[in-house]
């Protein structure tokens, strides 16, 4: 049991800072020895529909992710065994015909908002960490991510959040603190929670 890898969890609302906290314990613990899994990754093809159709799915519920594979996957890592990462392609809605290839190493970290509202993904986890951020700081940073990076218009990024993204973080997300083992207020920002944070991991992997 020795060999198996310390399995992280990041999780917190969409635009808390996830993304930064992920990259920082990246860095201090070096490249090499931390293998990143967004739960991003994971969402179900949504070829089947109409394009039109797709925009309109609610992707900030647990159902728009095949979480079930993810665990298959996790739980093969943890066994030493390589996985095949599904490849998302987030204007389309579609998940690509390629795949990532995968090893284990050291420390698996697995990113998401809603990796902590599924318990046999949970129950896979060695340390739970949880960003929290107040509502309107993530909304500003969803609102730059989505225009610049998706693609998306202001209006059809606010109305989305209205509709899923608030609701659905406090049904699902904002609950999901409760099973964190660690919360960083302030994500990124907090370089005294993430110090704490990076000297439990480098002490987990000495002993």
């Amino acid at each position: 049991m020795s060999n198996r890898p310390l399995v992280l969890g990041v999780a917190g609302g969409s635009g808390s800072g996830k993304t930064t906290v992920v990259n920082k314990i990246i860095e201090s613990i070096g490249e090499d020895q931390v293998l990143l899994i967004q739960h991003d990754s994971y969402y179900r093809d949504l070829s089947h529909l109409p394009p039109e159709e797709r925009k309109k799915q609610n992707f900030d519920h647990p159902s728009a992710l095949e979480t079930e594979l993810m665990i298959r996957h996790l739980d093969a890592l943890v066994k030493g065994y390589k996985i095949e990462i599904p490849v998302y392609d987030f204007m389309a809605h579609t998940r690509s015909e390629e795949t990532l290839p995968a090893f284990p190493k050291k420390i698996v970290l697995i990113d998401g908002i809603l990796i902590f509202s599924e318990p046999n993904l949970r129950e896979l986890m060695d340390i739970k960490i949880f960003v929290d951020t107040d509502g309107d700081i993530r909304l500003l940073r969803r609102l730059k991510r989505d225009i610049n990076e998706r693609g998306r218009d202001l209006n059809g990024v606010l109305k989305q959040y209205e509709k899923f993204v608030r609701p659905m973080h406090l049904e699902f997300v904002e609950p999901g603190k409760r099973y964190a083992d660690i919360i960083i207020p302030r994500g990124g920002e907090n370089i005294v929670a993430l110090e704490m944070v990076i000297a439990l991991i480098k002490g987990k992997l000495k002993s």
